[in-house]
């Protein structure tokens, strides 16, 4: 999907742009610079809203727990979309010092499905093994299955 995809990265000065125009489904996501880490991250194009305005509170100050607080509110007054089917997100990280992109691999996805919860999907709300699947944020707008390879 990668030749296809949507890239966002940042300008000379820091600033998000659009580094190529994507035709399939699929958004990527560019490091963000500045810091001790590599992250990357691609993900299905109906989870744009959401992704969006999280980076639009970001910019505006607000950080953690309460950008998912916000969207999870708009969701519900509608204001928000989240996805009508099931979207991946694929993550590629690590320590910026140690990162090798030749061997680098997808350290982490998550399918997000709005309000899922252990009851309607059969996956436990907490990690059972390395690797297993568990859902994150069980029953809210941005409930997701993650999956973690192990190392």
């Amino acid at each position: 999907m990668k030749d296809g995809a949507r890239v966002y990265g940042y300008s000379v000065g820091g600033e998000l742009v659009t580094l190529k125009e994507g035709t399939n489904e699929l958004t990527c996501m560019a490091d963000t610079p500045g810091d001790e880490t590599f992250r990357v991250a691609c993900y299905h194009n109906s989870l744009e809203p959401y992704m969006a305005r999280g980076r639009a509170l970001r910019a505006d100050g607000i950080e953690g727990q309460e950008t998912i607080e916000i969207r999870h509110q708009e969701v519900k007054e509608g204001i928000l979309a989240m996805p009508a089917e099931p979207a991946a997100v694929y993550n590629l990280g690590g320590a910026l010092s140690t990162f090798e992109p030749d061997s680098a691999r997808v350290s982490l996805y998550a399918l997000y499905i709005p309000y899922a919860t252990q009851a309607s999907t059969g996956i436990p709300e907490r990690p059972i093994a390395p690797g297993a699947p568990w859902i994150m944020r069980a029953g809210t707008p941005s409930a997701h299955i993650m999956i973690a390879p192990p190392e």
